[in-house]
């Protein structure tokens, strides 16, 4: 299975599946001598576990980082870095119905299609439970940065969106609340919203919007480089992940350039920033700023027509501990894709 690397010189390869023994993986290219603060790589998976509240999955999971080479005494040594998480709480029993079965919208189909054999527990390789080691890999690359502060936090939950420019939003209070979403009352109404999906036996989509600010300019290629295709390419390999714009994004293509041109003050900054942060490719010194739409969860608890491996029609239902929406989990999962591109470009 091909795949399974990101980044060219600072590289994040993972491993295991979601009802396997552990998940991993190996960080490689990271500089020597780096100090890390183990706290903060442990933070960053507790924002991303399950069950950490009521509107997401209620697998119980740990998901305590072992680092086990390329680290000693608190610094980095300059060889690759490998770590694990155990598994601790599956429960594969619930995926037994589906050994045979096509679960709707899932990667089921395509994955026996293309290897003609999978682990059905739970999504195996498939599964979101992989992205635990693109956030320990995260984790890492921020701390090699520490000027560049990177800012996640869900924008919207079905039609239920913040309604004000990131420039007024106070991004401290994300974690102050299950959505994480920094504007307080728009967060109540999504997470009254997420209950009430969650009791119809449903789910429901979102976005999640990223601010980066403090890097330099430079930074990107202008041809098959740029560092808003890298964005995109980290962000649309995030499970249900199915759209990715930055700047002013789709907006952007019902204006005039007269509208869109950020024009530049006298010392290179710009009067306004439709561009994202981003112009050619290379990043200009301004805010980058992107927004990445999830899809609601393809495990539903209602009944459903599908198909077994052999074409014969059924109805199933979805069975076991499932995000009824995927958005406040993938919050930290977000901002340590952008920090494995923007580490990628720096190192």
């Amino acid at each position: 299975m091909a795949g399974n690397t990101f980044g060219k010189k600072f590289r994040l390869t993972t491993f295991g599946e979601s009802h396997g023994l552990a998940i991993g993986g190996v960080v490689d290219g990271c500089p020597s001598g780096v100090s890390l603060d183990f706290e903060a790589i442990q933070y960053e998976l507790d924002r991303r576990r399950p069950g950490q509240s009521a509107i997401v999955t209620q697998r119980k999971e740990a998901d305590k980082v072992e680092f086990l080479s390329g680290v000693f005494e608190g610094k980095t040594t300059g060889a690759p870095i490998g770590f694990v998480v155990q598994n601790t709480n599956q429960k594969s029993g619930d995926y037994e119905h589906l050994k045979d079965v096509y679960r709707p919208s899932h990667a089921d189909y395509t994955y026996d299609k293309k290897y003609g054999f999978r682990d059905y527990r739970g999504g195996g390789r498939s599964s979101a439970r992989e992205t635990i080691s693109r956030v320990v890999g995260g984790a890492i690359a921020k701390q090699l940065m520490p000027e560049v502060k990177i800012n996640a936090f869900v924008s919207s939950v079905g039609e239920i969106f913040i309604d004000k420019p990131y420039q007024a939003l106070d991004f401290s209070l994300t974690e102050t609340n299950d959505v994480r979403c920094p504007d307080l009352a728009t967060a109540q109404k999504m997470e009254e919203y997420i209950r009430q999906i969650r009791k119809e036996g449903d789910t429901i989509g979102g976005t999640i919007t990223c601010v980066i600010q403090n890097v330099p300019a430079g930074l990107g290629d202008p041809v098959f480089d740029k560092l808003h295709a890298e964005l995109g390419k980290a962000m649309l390999s995030i499970n249900a992940v199915k759209g990715f714009e930055y700047g002013s994004g789709f907006c952007g293509a019902k204006m005039r350039g007269s509208e869109h041109n950020d024009l530049f003050n006298p010392d290179g900054s710009t009067k306004s920033n439709l561009s994202g942060g981003i112009q050619g490719g290379i990043s200009n010194g301004m805010d980058i700023y992107f927004r990445v739409a999830f899809k609601p969860v393809a495990t539903i608890m209602q009944m459903q027509q599908t198909i077994d491996k052999n074409g014969n029609l059924l109805e199933m239902q979805g069975k076991g501990r499932h995000d009824p929406c995927v958005v406040p989990r993938a919050v930290p999962i977000v901002e340590a894709m952008a920090a494995l591109v923007l580490a990628d470009f720096l190192v």
